[in-house]
């Protein structure tokens, strides 16, 4: 389990007109084994922010802490480092999953990165990993081309897993699913949550899909963030107008809880 604090983070980029503050200033905490969701329409910086705690875009002002540390990506080796604490999973799992490597490919490949896997061991691995995510492992030798969408996702979270790390980024996982396949994934999160502790950090623009999954919401517009409680206080009680807005505005989503 890994803690996340971000301390007025900020992230610019460049727009047409010039620079654009895409994160102005948000501080956020996810302690260890818990969930903050972060909730917001697309283009509010949600992404953005993401992509800033894993070092995927430079940090422009404040600071990304985990367990107490400041992240500083400068170097392949710090890269590495953070890949052990901090894995994320991307709306289009495509951007995980190398189409010319089975299922069982991709998982060794992301398990034997910190570790030496023997051939048991590894076949090991890998059907605990596909039934962690609620996958028959007879998938395993499937290409990408030949899964669902719903199953590559799942594919894409078991990747992320596989290095064992203590927080996962989820951003906007379930966005581009069916309606009862975004259901499927959810209460997969909630079990991965039981099961492994891990701490995660939950993005989406579905405010209730988000709560699903959470302990503590953050509702972020125009790259700050307005509103922040816990869960059933969030849902039974919004005061900023924009999260009432949210929770009017998209279709409740009833997962079954498991």
């Amino acid at each position: 389990m890994t803690e996340l604090r971000l301390r007025e983070l900020t992230v610019r980029h460049h727009g047409p007109r010039g620079p654009v503050t895409a994160v102005d200033g948000v501080s956020l905490e996810v302690p260890s084994g818990a969930t903050l969701g972060l909730v917001g329409e697309s283009g509010s910086g949600k992404s953005t922010l993401a992509r800033a705690v894993v070092g995927l875009v430079p940090v422009h002002g404040g600071s990304v802490l985990l367990d107490g540390r400041e992240v500083r990506v400068r170097t392949v080796r710090a890269r590495r480092e953070l890949g052990r604490l901090v894995q994320i999973v991307l709306q289009d799992p495509d951007t995980a999953l190398d189409p010319r490597m089975t299922v069982r490919q991709t998982l060794v490949e992301a398990a034997t990165v910190f570790q030496r896997l023997d051939r048991p061991a590894r076949a090991e691995r890998v059907t605990g990993l596909l039934e962690l995510v609620g996958l028959d492992p007879r998938l395993a030798d499937r290409l990408p081309r030949q899964l669902s969408g719903g199953q590559r996702q799942r594919v894409a979270v078991a990747r992320a897993l596989a290095v064992e790390p203590g927080l996962l980024i989820a951003d906007e996982i379930t966005s581009a699913l069916d309606v009862s396949v975004q259901a499927s994934v959810l209460n997969t999160i909630r079990e991965l949550r039981r099961r492994l502790g891990l701490s995660m950090l939950f993005i989406g623009h579905n405010l209730p899909a988000v709560c699903h999954v959470s302990d503590v919401v953050a509702v972020m517009r125009h790259g700050r963030i307005v509103e922040t409680g816990p869960t059933e206080a969030l849902l039974r009680d919004p005061r900023h107008p924009y999260t009432r807005e949210l929770l009017a505005s998209v279709p409740r989503l009833s997962p079954r809880r498991s």
